[in-house]
């Protein structure tokens, strides 16, 4: 089936299912714009397909997708010509999967993040194996997490959205299912059998129980509760204090000493962006994130991310400010203030 994606992404009809195949595994299925609008084709018109009860979402290799294509937006950025209209699409996308009216199962078999979250789990079901690594690590690189991350991760309990949000830490299986990230988790070797089981009976509530095998959550209860206790104090600065009057606490330490590498405008902000999407809707998050989007493409700290990360690979950006007090209120009230007639239009 063919809705324009060429060989970066596939699509096909198996049985009751609707599949798509990400198809770029050199790139780590790195999501292109090409990419996002085939599969916004191939959702609406197979909604509309009463031959399709399901679709399913997975990938070839080792990744699932490690994010959007950085090295293009950087490229294009760069060029005076930052691909607004990509992330446009991206977030409508990412909009339309959180209502989309029939199931939709992420296979997820590797890594995740980034864009490649932002087309998984907003779906109805979030199945991950045991080679499954989640992570938001937009704040490393002068961003911030985007995507829906706003919607996605306030509802994690015990601050645990806000602590992946502002370190950007990886995490397993058995943490993403405990936190509420991943709906199943299942063995590697049964994919195959899944998906077979899943096109033929179109109902992957019945297939999961047969399928499912719980993980168990890799971070203990101390750090859990260090988390807890330190990512609910009541601003970004607060935050930072409880973690510095830790003392030697190994947690409280590490953590730290995390944060401090971070981008102190991607920090402020998404302190404030996660802060706020609690009482937002998934529709109001993507409008939020988009008007952050936009000044984030006009600033330094995205583009010094890229550099430092991917052309220059492994040196130290250079962030301005250099500090999180040096970011005033002022400063953050700007990501967060109307477009006028740019607004996202979902």
């Amino acid at each position: 089936m063919d809705f324009g994606g060429g060989d970066e992404i596939r699509f096909e009809r198996l049985g009751r299912a609707g599949v798509v195949t990400l198809t770029r595994p050199q790139a780590l299925n790195a999501v292109t714009h090409r990419m996002i609008k085939a599969l916004g084709k191939a959702l609406r018109s197979w909604e509309r397909d009463e031959g399709v009860d399901v679709v399913v979402v997975k990938a070839e290799g080792r990744a699932f997708s490690a994010g959007g294509d950085i090295l293009h937006i950087y490229e294009a950025g760069r060029a005076g010509n930052p691909p607004v209209e990509f992330f446009a699409d991206e977030y409508r996308l990412n909009a339309y999967i959180a209502r989309f009216k029939k199931p939709y199962v992420a296979l997820i078999d590797g890594i995740v993040m980034g864009g490649g979250v932002g087309i998984s789990f907003h779906g109805s079901h979030r199945v991950m194996t045991e080679n499954a690594q989640f992570a938001m690590p937009e704040v490393g690189i002068g961003f911030f997490p985007d995507v829906g991350a706003s919607h996605l991760l306030p509802d994690l309990g015990g601050s645990f959205g806000m602590y992946l949000a502002l370190t950007g830490n990886r995490i397993r299986y058995g943490d993403a299912l405990w936190s509420g990230l991943a709906t199943h988790t299942i063995k590697a070797e049964d994919q195959a059998s899944f998906l077979d089981r899943l096109a033929l009976t179109g109902d992957p509530e019945s297939v999961l129980r047969g399928f499912f095998v719980s993980a168990k959550r890799e971070t203990d209860r101390p750090i859990l509760e260090a988390i807890s206790r330190h990512f609910a104090q009541p601003s970004l600065p607060d935050l930072i204090d409880s973690l510095d009057r830790a003392g030697n606490d190994e947690f409280a330490t590490g953590t730290l000493a995390t944060i401090r590498t971070r981008s102190p405008t991607s920090l402020r902000v998404a302190w404030r962006q996660i802060s706020a999407g609690q009482t937002l809707s998934m529709d109001d998050c993507m409008r939020m994130e988009f008007r952050i989007l936009n000044r984030m493409l006009a600033g330094h700290d995205f583009y010094e991310g890229i550099r430092a990360a991917i052309i220059d690979k492994g040196s130290k950006p250079q962030w301005r400010p250099a500090a999180i007090d040096a970011v005033s209120e002022a400063d953050v009230e700007a990501y967060f203030a109307p477009l006028g007639d740019r607004e996202l239009e979902l």
